[in-house]
């Protein structure tokens, strides 16, 4: 299940709820038009409760908020919804350097998904592997 949210509150300094942006992806695949401009007024991390409960083998976390960014995974996220959940988690959204992927781990995500950094060639693979095995994170 794919659950893109972002803070409900402005700081993301302190833990607040999190709201699942309209992208959420619904049954069949498809997102509303509205490209999660416009809140569900769902709080997400009972979102992804819900979806576990009904039996989705993982959670695709993106946090809306550090998409794009490069500034880091957002971690209140990812610990709020790995407290949560019981099945996999894969946190998307924020990776910018080689060091924010192992604190994702750290702080809850089974894996970490990146996109424009691999894309655009500021990382590579290969270095972002060696970063987390050298934090003692295992790799495939």
């Amino acid at each position: 299940m794919s659950v893109s949210a972002r803070s409900a509150s402005s700081s993301r300094s302190t833990p607040a709820p999190f709201r699942r942006g309209s992208r959420t992806h619904r049954r069949g695949g498809r997102s509303p038009r509205t490209g999660g401009k416009r809140g569900t007024g769902i709080d997400a991390v009972e979102w992804a409760e819900r979806g576990a409960e009904l039996g989705v083998g993982e959670i695709l976390l993106n946090s809306m908020d550090a998409d794009g960014t490069k500034a880091g995974f957002d971690l209140l996220m990812i610990r709020a919804v790995r407290a949560a959940v019981h099945v996999p988690v894969i946190a998307s959204g924020g990776a910018g350097l080689v060091e924010h992927f192992a604190p994702a781990v750290e702080a809850g995500a089974d894996a970490v998904l990146a996109a424009s950094v691999f894309h655009f060639g500021d990382l590579s693979i290969p270095e972002v592997k060696d970063a987390m095995r050298a934090e003692g994170i295992v790799v495939r």
